[in-house]
């Protein structure tokens, strides 16, 4: 497994403890803006509405998925929005299985998976 280019904001896996006010909460500290959760972990990113989702913004994921990714969490703001076919279809060929949902939904439900030693990640879009 490859680094991903950009400088990781936190090292290791941290389930998500609170999330709003345009940012989340995990190991004791907070972050404002967006985040990807990876098992490599866990990383500012720079997505802040659901066009930005897209190939390139999920490139640490790509780069981390074999083997390590099997779900991975979207959270796309306040509303569920669909993932483009493209995008889903690059996901699926990767061996991960996208599962867009609100951000409040991803996020609980990343710390559930946690905790029950699944293989997921997160894209998880801040929300006010």
């Amino acid at each position: 497994m490859t680094e991903p280019k950009y400088a990781g904001f936190l090292p290791g896996v941290h389930p998500i403890e609170g999330y709003g006010t345009g940012g989340f909460r995990f190991a004791s500290m907070s972050h404002r803006g967006s985040i990807l959760a990876l098992p490599s972990g866990i990383y500012a990113w720079s997505a802040a509405v659901p066009s930005d989702i897209c190939a390139a913004s999920l490139e640490a994921v790509f780069q981390e998925a074999p083997g390590s990714i099997e779900h991975l969490l979207i959270g796309t703001g306040l509303e569920l929005v669909p993932l483009g076919p493209a995008l889903r279809q690059l996901l699926l060929q990767a061996g991960i299985r996208p599962e867009p949902m609100p951000t409040g939904a991803a996020a609980r439900t990343y710390s559930i998976l946690l905790g029950e030693r699944r293989r997921v990640a997160a894209a998880l879009l801040a929300v006010p």
